[in-house]
């Protein structure tokens, strides 16, 4: 068995010459839900039992084609079994699909359904369009044809379809009253965000796990990322932190001739023998980024199946090593508890993806433009300087479109966030988990009475939202006891002194619990 190259959190065009250097950290992404083993969809995922529906939603919300032109898809989307909902007029708890298959984040958005019960809410996971079984003109093929076919893959158009789709749903239940909660999980946490500044009307509240809202233009230093992940590392060993920050020169020493190519293939088991070093390098890289991402405290099944607390596994790996193991040989035996922990994986294929770019390249090159460098100083990475005409002209090679870097910020704002949200936002929590390196990006103060945040400074990626499992520290219950004492608020303020269905349903699961 060997292992296939992963999209890549590090997007590198084509065609760049070693001496022009330039990073993009894009939000993280994650692999299509049915190309991983065990994830298939069914009627539940993870223990959680759906119902598997789709809807027809309209291509373009912000035109107004003649009629007969209109273009439609089937939106697919999750709604959990209702046995437990209060029915008309109660909650509903609603997820903000990311980029990638629903099925797969319902899956690993365990807080969602486990609360549901507390509040007798209904569970509805909404798919991200052009993304899962979501695809505009009958197929990924014809959607990501051209630019053209790819134009309506936005965030606002995203977001519109939740409203929709929200609309009808509730239209359709004769549930009009009941009060929605916007939960969402890093690009899924900045739409829930989104979604409740945009449409006040729609939800009374959102959680936005893990968000970094903030990643845009100038708002953060552009180090921040790849610093906070070196600060990862460091943490757990500082000669690991140093091995890994010297294995690139000798990475790129070892990459200059064809026979330190090819020892370079054996040293990291790769299934062909490598062409240049930048795409070892690309996998080193993309490896370290995910791994600060989900430095979990206990053992998951996310990203890859990992040990509890990787990152230190990691270290441990690259530091027990005998004296004279050579710095790349460390940097595998490091590695390698990301990549193949499981032992089963003989070879590591790094050939890129056959179908090319998919839709998240495709958001980066147009509105998510999230400029990233790499300090010398600080960073276990070699430098990386973000050139954004190279970006854009990268962007323009592959697409055919180019870059609107400020058009986030214009359309949902970003500077100045606290006095805005001081004035007009309400009902937002804002998690981060300070080991996650997008935290860098996020909202880690509290705004006002009720834009709060809540940080972790032991946490990582969305590990709020991940299902409760018995190796959860006393930090992590207690976190997630306060998210949803928050969200008990915002539900109790929407029925008032009428709510007697809802406060006997949160007051019957306490009892039981």
């Amino acid at each position: 068995m060997h292992l296939p190259r992963r999209r890549l959190l590090v997007l590198l065009f084509l065609g760049l010459l070693p001496a022009v250097a330039w990073a993009l950290l894009a939000p993280p992404r994650f692999p299509d839900p049915d190309a991983r083993p065990g994830a298939g969809v069914g009627n539940g995922v993870g223990g959680y039992e759906f119902e598997t529906r789709y809807f027809r939603q309209r291509l373009d919300h912000f035109s107004f084609p003649g009629v007969g032109d209109e273009e439609f898809f089937q939106q697919r989307y999750l709604v959990g079994h209702a046995g437990g909902w209060a029915g008309l007029g109660g909650p509903i708890f609603f997820y903000c699909g990311n980029e990638g298959g629903i099925a797969w984040f319902a899956a690993n958005s365990g807080l969602v359904w486990e609360a549901a019960p507390r509040f007798a809410a209904l569970v509805v996971f909404a798919e991200h369009r052009y993304y899962g079984e979501s695809m505009p003109f009958g197929s990924k093929d014809k959607a990501y044809n051209n630019s053209r076919s790819l134009a309506h893959l936005t965030a606002e158009q995203a977001l519109a379809d939740y409203a929709v789709l929200l609309t009808d749903l509730k239209r359709n239940l004769s549930a009009e009253a009941s009060p929605v909660v916007l939960f969402g999980g890093s690009y899924g946490g900045m739409l829930a965000a989104w979604m409740r500044l945009k449409y006040p009307h729609i939800s009374v509240g959102a959680l936005a796990s893990s968000a970094p809202i903030l990643q845009f233009e100038d708002i953060v230093p552009h180090t921040i990322f790849y610093d906070l992940v070196s600060n990862d590392f460091k943490r757990e060993s500082l000669s690991c932190f140093q091995t890994i920050r010297d294995s690139w020169k000798e990475l790129d020493e070892q990459g200059n001739t064809q026979d330190g190519l090819l020892k370079l293939s054996k040293t990291f088991h790769l299934c062909q023998t490598l062409k240049s070093s930048e795409a070892l390098s690309d996998w080193l890289s993309s490896a370290y980024s995910y791994l600060a991402m989900v430095d979990y405290p206990m053992s998951s099944d996310f990203l890859m199946p990992l040990p509890a607390n990787p990152i230190k596994e990691v270290c441990r790996n690259v530091d027990k090593q005998p004296e004279g193991t050579s710095t790349l040989e460390r940097i595998y035996a490091g590695v390698n508890v990301y990549y193949n922990y499981t032992g089963t994986i003989d070879c590591f294929d790094l050939d890129d993806d056959p179908h090319g770019m998919g839709g998240w390249d495709w958001q980066a090159c147009t509105e998510m433009v999230m400029p990233m460098t790499s300090s010398e100083n600080l960073s276990m990475f070699r430098r990386y300087e973000f050139d954004y005409g190279l970006y854009a002209d990268n962007c323009v090679k592959s697409f055919g479109v180019r870059p609107r870097p400020r058009w986030i910020t214009t359309e949902f704002g970003g500077h100045n966030i606290s006095s805005v949200l001081e004035k007009f936002g309400s009902n937002i929590i804002f998690f981060n988990g300070l080991l996650d390196p997008w935290s860098g990006g996020g909202v880690l103060k509290n705004i006002s009475s009720s834009v709060v945040a809540i940080v972790a400074p032991l946490g990582a990626h969305h590990i709020d939202l991940r299902p409760a499992t018995k190796e959860d520290p006393d930090w992590l219950v207690s976190l997630r006891e306060s998210e949803l004492e928050i969200i008990s608020g915002w539900l109790s303020d929407h029925y008032g002194a009428g709510g007697a269905l809802f406060q006997s349903a949160a007051s019957n699961d306490r009892a039981a619990s």
